[in-house]
């Protein structure tokens, strides 16, 4: 079999980056999404804390010669370095000592379960990544003929022509961005992610605090999730939907401890609410919105293919949304921009406030296609848009529908911005 040629993620600038200005970069996001080989095309040696022999050897070396593991050709790498906590605290040692950049990177698909073994932050000496599965730019699915730099940069005159058809979106959807299941069959491809899920169950969930968990509640709950993603919906809501297959000992706490699980495994991902000045007293919903970091999780919950998605469109639209914010919030990270969602009391709403660090700020409203649809979530973006106290925020740098379909990009008259996902880019 061919050896796959590696395909550069928006983590890679990140990385050489961050390498540049501190001691150490910590790769966080859930397993399979690439943190390893992305880590090893910049590192120079490597610790596989992930095989048990190199695992049962660096705990004995660490405690008693931690010097001779943290020894080796910089950046030097320790993949699922959760596994050895006390790597933390002798790290951020060495990288004091050293007094130089770009030492380490470690990789980690989990929060520690022995926290209590690490005693220093680590501020000042390392720095965070967060990463996900693929976008479509990554898997080399998205022309990038329109680039969210340039526009923020105010160059609004796009063109781009979409090649996808609904049919490859469903399917890009079901798949997700697991980079293993990239140039499979479409049955093996579609089973990664089967896969994953069925990973998530059986182990991770119980590894990631040693706490044994039902694997029928725990496959409830992610249905449940699934079901109810994409909406600020409550832990009690959550646990009513549960209720519908469960008994009634089920208690709130054991719903937020498992949801709280999934966090520390990367597969759940909220989206924070935007608070901005406007120029009414409108009140603005703070509940988070809830999504799984790739979509492909919630289809394999519910266990659905591409040709459910394609004849039952509203569960399609909702799942598209997930698959946009996934990407998105993967550009964002290049823009070094945050995302959020927009609810008042009004019920108006905005799906992504995509901001940047210096303030500039962008409003997305996600949408499968259809021109009905589009003049839709254009009036609600403009609609917005006159809420905002301009005087303090200024306008926004762009108002953007992003769709799934669609033959080409384009800027209507009002100003909007109509981009299909498939060309999209940083």
């Amino acid at each position: 079999m061919a050896e796959k040629k590696y395909k550069r993620r928006v983590v890679d600038q990140l990385l050489a980056e961050r390498l540049e200005e501190v001691g150490a970069v910590l790769i966080e996001g859930p397993k399979w999404c690439g943190k390893t080989t992305t880590a090893l095309q910049q590192a120079r040696s490597t610790v596989m804390l992930a095989n048990p022999e190199v695992l049962q050897q660096s705990k004995s070396m660490i405690a008693t010669s931690a010097s001779h593991l943290l020894n080796g050709l910089v950046p030097r790498l320790f993949d699922e370095w959760q596994t050895l906590p006390e790597l933390w605290d002798n790290i951020r040692y060495e990288v004091d000592a050293r007094n130089e950049e770009g030492q380490f990177i470690l990789t980690g698909s989990a929060v520690p379960v022995e926290s209590d073994k690490i005693v220093h932050t680590g501020t000042g000496r390392f720095a965070w990544i967060t990463m996900r599965p693929m976008s479509l730019w990554e898997s080399e699915e998205s022309t990038g003929d329109v680039s969210l730099q340039a526009l923020f940069d105010g160059d609004l005159a796009i063109k781009g022509e979409n090649k996808h058809q609904l049919e490859d979106i469903a399917f890009m959807l079901c798949r997700g961005g697991w980079p293993s299941a990239l140039g499979r069959s479409t049955r093996a491809a579609l089973r990664v992610a089967s896969d994953y899920y069925d990973a998530v169950i059986k182990t991770d969930f119980v590894r990631v605090d040693n706490t044994l968990r039902s694997q029928n509640r725990s496959r409830m709950l992610l249905r449940s999730l699934a079901r109810l993603q994409g909406t600020q919906t409550s832990i009690g809501v959550i646990r009513q939907d549960m209720l519908s297959n469960d008994d009634n000992t089920l208690a709130e706490n054991t719903v937020a401890s498992y949801i709280e699980a999934l966090r520390k495994i990367f597969i759940v991902e909220d989206m924070p609410a935007w608070s901005t000045n406007l120029r009414s007293k409108t009140v603005i919903r703070t509940s988070p919105t809830r999504y799984f970091v790739d979509p492909s999780i919630a289809v394999a919950a519910m266990g659905i293919s591409p040709k459910d998605l394609i004849s039952d469109l509203k569960t399609f639209g909702f799942l598209f949304e997930a698959m946009a914010i996934r990407d998105l919030r993967v550009y964002a990270d290049a823009l070094d921009a945050k995302v959020y969602h927009y609810r008042d009391k009004d019920e108006l709403e905005c799906d992504v406030v995509m901001e940047l660090r210096n303030g500039r700020y962008a409003l997305i409203e996600i949408k499968l296609g259809g021109q009905d649809n589009v003049n839709l979530a254009a009036q609600q973006l403009q609609q917005l848009a006159s809420k905002i106290d301009t005087a303090r925020v200024g306008e926004p740098a762009f108002r953007m529908v992003l769709t799934a379909v669609g033959n080409k990009a384009f800027q209507m008259q009002d100003g909007t911005l109509v981009v299909p996902i498939g060309c999209l880019k940083p």
